[in-house]
């Protein structure tokens, strides 16, 4: 048997594993007279980019705060199940993990009971994945908890997803990780009722707290990196990104509420001679980015960089130094100008809101909105589970894309069953 990678091996494991239970399904549903349907092959579509970074600028004082429009129902697209879950340290009750390895007992558990939507009944599953690319070190870090709530059945379902892209060390990144979800909730995220201005300022007063801890922390560890973030909260239905600097989140939505995404690649139609051509079909996702970037070097950054007596130098660099205008940490540049201040935007779940990615900005620098959603979309069709797709993302990344960076994303499927 040829070697092969620890990835690579993942990868068998997992489908093998899939195949194993799609036999068993088709078994059991032989049985008791149920049909069961082939899932069409899809060809890649292309589809459009939608920005929300030309939507509003940000206010400085108390962050971007806007909303996607809410969108009408399509058809169902059928996603495989992904049950990979766990729990890593002891003090973190919640479903979930913190880059850290499998659990098969909580994974069995959540598998049973599913992470469901209040009114849709839309299961959230998600997986992270990470490369340190060129690097010497890795310093990102994240955070996957599809269900806070652990089943309450009083409290909105609540999951929670987060990547920090540390620069300078990997300090300022794990504290981040492992504070932000508790200091936005103690600010008053709410779990028992929606409320979506009381969920931005619990956000808002969440990142602020977070990071002036962490100035205290660093000044007596004597430690001056930073950290970039983009951090997803789903409360019931609703979904809130929050971001600093450059890392994205993207998200994948059919742009038609009658069109099913198994109905892809060419169909036939007949002109007036009745002769049959083949025709192309309009995209059917669209890569939505709910995020925006800050770098010293846009305008608006720029200003408040000037305004607190810093500067933007000829290589688009705060001081010449740093990219990123906005970050946790970095006590060195916060009195020029750098913030913690996020941009914060929701929307609502629909059927048309199929899947979210996440990146830090390694993905992003090979691979565009659209390419990201297409290359899960085609992996999701040819029956992947979420943990090999993204691992496919990432390892596409690196591997074939020669990503040099650090390189980490997580994948949040809405299944609609």
């Amino acid at each position: 048997m040829p070697w092969c990678t620890l990835g690579e091996l993942y990868d068998i494991i997992d489908l093998a594993l899939f195949k194993m239970a799609a036999e068993f399904k088709r078994r059991g549903s032989d049985s008791s007279d149920c049909s069961v349907h082939d899932s069409k092959r899809a060809r890649d579509e292309k589809g459009g980019i939608l920005s929300l970074g030309e939507i509003a600028e940000p206010d400085i004082k108390g962050g971007c705060v806007s909303e996607l429009t809410k969108a009408s129902a399509f058809e169902e697209l059928q996603f495989p199940v992904e049950n990979r879950l766990l729990v890593k340290e002891e003090e973190v009750k919640e479903v979930g993990h913190l880059n850290g390895p499998l659990s098969s007992v909580q994974a069995e558990e959540v598998g049973k009971r599913g992470v469901k939507g209040d009114q849709l009944n839309i299961i959230i599953e998600a997986e992270a994945a990470e490369d340190k690319g060129s690097r010497h070190t890795m310093e990102d870090a994240w955070v996957v908890l599809p269900d806070t709530s652990m089943g309450d059945s009083g409290k909105l379902r609540c999951s929670y997803f987060a990547i920090f892209d540390g620069h300078g060390g990997r300090n300022a990144a794990e504290y981040a990780r492992t504070n932000l979800h508790s200091n936005v909730l103690s600010a008053g995220l709410p779990l028992e009722s929606m409320d979506v201005k009381v969920a931005k300022r619990a956000i808002l007063q969440g990142f602020k707290i977070t990071d002036e801890a962490l100035l205290r922390e660093s000044a007596t560890g004597g430690w001056q990196d930073g950290a970039t973030a983009v951090s997803v909260w789903v409360l019931g239905q609703t979904v809130f990104v929050a971001n600093i600097g450059d890392a994205k989140a993207v998200l994948a939505r059919a742009p038609a509420s009658n069109v099913s995404l198994e109905v892809v690649g060419q169909e036939k139609s007949g002109n007036q001679n009745g002769d049959t051509k083949m025709c192309s079909m309009e995209p059917l996702l669209k890569g939505v980015i709910v995020t925006r970037e800050h770098k010293a070097i846009f305008p608006v950054e720029r200003t408040r960089i000037q305004k607190a007596g810093g500067f933007v130098a000829e290589n688009g660099r705060l001081l010449g130094r740093l990219e990123v205008s906005r970050a946790f940490g970095d006590r060195q540049f916060k009195k020029v100008g750098v913030s913690a201040i996020p941009d914060v935007h929701s929307f609502e779940l629909t059927n048309r809101e199929l899947f979210l990615i996440l990146g830090c900005d390694g993905l992003w620098g090979v691979f565009g909105p659209t390419d990201a959603v297409e290359f899960v979309a085609s992996q999701l069709k040819e029956g992947a589970t979420v943990g090999v797709a993204c691992r496919r993302l990432v390892r596409e990344a690196v591997r074939e894309r020669r990503c040099k960076d650090n390189c980490t994303a997580i994948l949040v499927v809405f299944k609609h069953s």
